[in-house]
C-alpha cells in the first residue's frame, strides 16, 4: 500500500568527489567490462529477448512476505519469457537480510546478482574496490539507456551513486522527484474532531499544543468517554522530529545528511543535534509528551501493534500514510506545516529522490554481466516500471480510454479479505519498499498516489525546500570511513538515547551543556572535519 516513505527520510546517499581525488583513489572507470563482458554473441543489444539462447543466473533477494515463492511468481515467470534469462532465486525476509548477505560475502559463497539487498554506501565501495561488485560505469553508458536517461535528467542522483573512486557499483531505488507526495507530507489531523470543537487546523507550534490538548480533554468524538489521544506514530519519535525540523529552522539542506546543516549564511557545517534550535525542538516534544499528547509508547511500540490501536480512530493526529488507506478511517486530512517560535515555517525532511544505493549489484561471479545490466535497465523504463508496479493487464490492472492505469477490483477489494499489499504480492514483489527501479506517479498505485495524499503534498509544497538546496549524502573514501565510522555510530547511539531521555523527562534540560560536551569528547571534531572536506571536494 505504501513505499514506506519513512525509508526515504534520512537515507544516506553518496556524492562524487573532485577529479583530483578520483585520480588519487584510482580511476577504474568501469574497466571490468574489458575483462568480463560475457557472451556478446548471445546478446541482443536492444529489444527483447535480451539473449538469444537462455542463460541461468543465480540471484539472492530480500522479500517482504515469507509466503512468496519467487520461483513461481508471475512477475519473474513472465519476465523470463520476455528476456530469456532464468533466475535461480534464493530469498530471505527483510528482517534476516543483513545477516544473510554478510554471511554469503564473508564465505565467498555469493551469487551472480544481489536484488533488493540494500547495500550501504560503505558496502558498495568496500566490495567494489575488492572486485567483488563490478564497476558499472561503462556498462551503463553502453547498455542501460533507461537508467542513463534518468541520470542525465537528475544529475544529483548520479552524484549520489558515484563512489569516491569514480565508480558506480549499484543500481538504486529512485523516487521520482516530480512525484511530490512521495517526497513530502504532513501528518494527518482529524478534521471531524476539529469541526466538532470549532477549531481550525493549527498553523503554529503553540496552536498545535492547544489543539492536541483540546482533542484529549474535550471529548471531540462525543462518546462521553475520555478515550481520545493526541499525536501518534508506530515508527518512533523520529517521525515527530523530522516533521518539525523545518519548523525550528533545522536541516535547510535536507535530511540526506540528517545531522548536518549549514551555519546561517555560510557553507560550513554545524552539527544539528547540538544546536539551540534542536534543543528547542526537544523541549517542545517534551511538553507534548509530558502532558500525554504523544502516544506514551512511542519509543517502544512496533508498527503492527500501533496499527491495531490507530485503527480504533482515537488519535487526533497520525504520522503514517493516509489513515483512509491504512486504517479505513475517512475523517483525516493533511495537517499544516507549522511556524515555529523563531518564525521559521519550512518543510525540510526531504531527499533528492534517491533511496538506497545498493538495491541491485552484479558480482564478479556473473558470467554475463552485460545481459544482467540490460535485465535491470528494463525496470527503469516505462514498460518495465509498469510491469514491476502494476503487473499484467487483465490479471492485476486495467487501462481506461484516457490511458490511466488502475488495479482490478480483485486487488483493491480482494474477495479473500487481503489488503492491497497482500493481494498484489500474489503477483509482484514491490510491497515492503525493497527494490531497485524508479517509482513514478503514473505506475505506482500505493497510498501516496491517492487523492488525499496528493492534496496533503500540495499544501506542503509551498513550504518545501528547493531541489537545488538539497545536498545528497556525503561520500567518504574507505580511509575516511575507517576514521569516522565508529565515532559516528557511538555518537548516534548517544543522540538517540538522550533524545528519548530529554523528551520523556528522564533527563533535565539543565544537563544540555553536559550532553553537548559529551558528544564533543566522543570525537565530533574529527567527524566534522571529514564531513566538511567531503562536501568541499564536491565543489
Amino acid at each position: 500500500m505504501t513505499v514506506n516513505k519513512r525509508r526515504v527520510y534520512g537515507l544516506v546517499a553518496s556524492m562524487m568527489l573532485a577529479t583530483s581525488i578520483l585520480t588519487a583513489c584510482g580511476d577504474k572507470g568501469g574497466s571490468n567490462e574489458a575483462n568480463a563482458t560475457g557472451n556478446l554473441e548471445n546478446l541482443n543489444e536492444t529489444g527483447m529477448p535480451i539473449v538469444k539462447e537462455q542463460i541461468n543466473v543465480n540471484g539472492f533477494a530480500a522479500k517482504f512476505f515469507a509466503s512468496q515463492d519467487w520461483s513461481n511468481l508471475m512477475l519473474w515467470q513472465e519476465y523470463e519469457k520476455m528476456s530469456n534469462i532464468h533466475i535461480n532465486w534464493t530469498t530471505v525476509q527483510t528482517e534476516a537480510l543483513a545477516e544473510k548477505k554478510n554471511l554469503l560475502l564473508a564465505a565467498g559463497d555469493y551469487p551472480d546478482i544481489f536484488f533488493a539487498s540494500a547495500f550501504s554506501r560503505t558496502d558498495l565501495i568496500k566490495y567494489g574496490q575488492q572486485g567483488v561488485f563490478i564497476a558499472l560505469n561503462d556498462y551503463i553508458d553502453k547498455y542501460a539507456p533507461n537508467f542513463k536517461k534518468v541520470l542525465e535528467e537528475y544529475p544529483s542522483v548520479k552524484q549520489g551513486i558515484t563512489m569516491a573512486d569514480g565508480n558506480i557499483y549499484g543500481f538504486p531505488t529512485i523516487y521520482d522527484p516530480k512525484f511530490d507526495s512521495l517526497r513530502v507530507g504532513a501528518p494527518w489531523i482529524n478534521q471531524e474532531w476539529l469541526d466538532n470543537l470549532g477549531l481550525k487546523s493549527p498553523e503554529t507550534t503553540e496552536e498545535l499544543y492547544q489543539v492536541l490538548k483540546a482533542f484529549k480533554e474535550q471529548d471531540p468524538n462525543g462518546n462521553g468517554i475520555q478515550d481520545e489521544q493526541g499525536w501518534g506514530t508506530g515508527y518512533g519519535i523520529r517521525q515527530h522530529i523530522n516533521f518539525l525540523r523545518g519548523t525550528f529552522g533545522l536541516n535547510k539542506q535536507g535530511t540526506m545528511n540528517i545531522n548536518l546543516d549549514f551555519k546561517p549564511g555560510t557553507e560550513e557545517f554545524r552539527f544539528v543535534p547540538t544546536t539551540d534550535e534542536y534543543k528547542q525542538l526537544l523541549q517542545f516534544l517534551n511538553r507534548l509528551y509530558s502532558e500525554g499528547l504523544i502516544n506514551q509508547d512511542v519509543f517502544t511500540t512496533e508498527p503492527q501493534k500501533f496499527a491495531a490501536e490507530a485503527a480504533k480512530g482515537t488519535f487526533g493526529m497520525l504520522s503514517e500514510v493516509d489513515p483512509k488507506e491504512l486504517f479505513k478511517l475517512d475523517n483525516y486530512v493533511g495537517a499544516q506545516v507549522l511556524e515555529g517560535p523563531n518564525g521559521d515555517r519550512r518543510y525540510t525532511a526531504m531527499s533528492n529522490g534517491l533511496g538506497n544505493l545498493g538495491m541491485f549489484v552484479i558480482t564478479d561471479k556473473a558470467k554475463d554481466p552485460v545481459a544482467m545490466v540490460r535485465w535491470i535497465d528494463h525496470l527503469y523504463g516505462q514498460e518495465g516500471t509498469k510491469m514491476f508496479f502494476m503487473g499484467f493487464e487483465g490479471v492485476t490492472y486495467e487501462e481506461d480510454a484516457e490511458g490511466n492505469f488502475k488495479y482490478l477490483d480483485t486487488i483493491t477489494n480482494n474477495p479473500d479479505g487481503k489488503n492491497l499489499d497482500q493481494a498484489i504480492s500474489d503477483y509482484l514483489t514491490w510491497p515492503g519498499g525493497y527494490y531497485p527501479g524508479i517509482v513514478t506517479q503514473k505506475y505506482f498505485q500505493g497510498a501516496e498516489a491517492k487523492e488525499n495524499s496528493l492534496k496533503n503534498a500540495a499544501q506542503v509544497m509551498p513550504y518545501a525546500l528547493n531541489d537545488d538546496d538539497i545536498i545528497p549524502g556525503l561520500n567518504f573514501t574507505l580511509e575516511e570511513n575507517d576514521q569516522i565510522v565508529t565515532i559516528l555510530t557511538d555518537i548516534q547511539t548517544y543522540i538517540d538515547e538522550m533524545a528519548a531521555n530529554f523528551i520523556t523527562g528522564k533527563a533535565s534540560f539543565d544537563k544540555w551543556d553536559e550532553y553537548t560536551k559529551t558528544i564533543e569528547k566522543m570525537g565530533l571534531e574529527k567527524y566534522m572535519k571529514v564531513a566538511q572536506s567531503a562536501y568541499d571536494r564536491t565543489k
